[in-house]
């Protein structure tokens, strides 16, 4: 494993079982970058399968640019450090060139230690997805192993008592969308991407879009999904609209030609404003150039 701070390529990220591999080629096709998933889904019986899936694909040598390829397009998540399987999975990605893995249920920077130490060099994805980890996602951002932080609504809902994180026109409830601006701020606060959490329903596309494209507009780097089809959704909604570059290219031209106040289309240009339009084209390059936003 590299000490080299890489970044995740994005914004589609992708969940995948790891008990599944003949799901990893179509996942690594559809995805911007695709996490293996050891922990929520797989049945316990099936772990151990999961992992010789995985130690079988990591070892074959056509996989290997995958596994070493920067930005980041696979993470491994594992089970968390407080459960039985967790010492399995450390042991297993011992012996893989994996440059990434996501911690669930991610509670404090001591858990982060563990992780750094059983596997030095490893980017950690930092999955917060229960009230300790949600409140305490400051630390853990901080912690310089640290390469990304997640969001969970779900098992989030489930640990405070709750039966649905959302109400029944699809908008969070108000705990679920606090603790998600929470993380988001948190990460931002030291420099690290946030990955906003999944939409279940992979069947509204419409639902997904308006959902990506405010994480996007908030200032989520990623987004993760649980099917395919949502992938190009989602990699759409995160590009930002015609009418954003057109209006975005007006204002940056008007700071451009004036000397002194700023005004466009009727409406006065601050530091602020012009930072949102730097912004809004920072995402269209990238998105042209094909490579994930930081």
């Amino acid at each position: 494993m590299s000490n080299q701070v890489r970044r995740l390529a994005g914004p589609a990220i992708l969940f995948c079982p790891a008990d599944r591999p003949e799901r990893y080629s179509k996942a690594l096709d559809r995805a911007d970058a695709v996490i293996f998933d050891l922990e929520d889904a797989v049945h316990a019986e099936q772990k151990p399968a999961a992992r010789q899936s995985l130690a079988e694909w990591a070892q074959e040598a056509s996989n290997r640019p995958l596994l070493e390829a920067d930005p980041v397009r696979v993470v491994v998540r594992t089970n968390p450090v407080t459960s039985e399987f967790f010492h399995d999975d450390v042991e297993l990605l011992r012996s893989l060139p994996v440059q990434a893995v996501m911690l669930p249920k991610a509670e404090s920077a001591a858990e982060v230690d563990q992780v750094a130490e059983a596997l030095p060099g490893v980017s950690v994805i930092a999955l917060c997805e229960t009230p300790l980890g949600i409140v305490r996602s400051d630390a853990i951002a901080a912690h310089p192993s640290v390469h990304g932080l997640m969001w969970g609504a779900e098992d989030l809902i489930a640990a405070i008592g709750g039966s649905s994180s959302r109400r029944e026109d699809g908008r969070y409830r108000d705990v679920a969308r606090q603790s998600r601006a929470t993380l988001l701020l948190n990460a931002s606060a030291f420099g690290k991407p946030a990955v906003d959490s999944i939409y279940a329903d992979f069947s509204d596309s419409q639902g997904l879009t308006d959902e990506a494209r405010d994480a996007s507009a908030s200032g989520f780097a990623l987004k993760a999904c649980i099917h395919p089809a949502q992938s190009a959704v989602v990699r759409e909604a995160f590009a930002p609209s015609p009418e954003e570059v057109e209006y975005a290219q007006a204002l940056l031209a008007e700071v451009g030609r004036a000397d002194g106040a700023v005004q466009c289309r009727g409406a006065m240009i601050d530091e602020p404003l012009i930072r949102h339009a730097e912004n809004i084209m920072e995402r269209k390059q990238k998105q042209e150039a094909g490579t994930p936003p930081e």
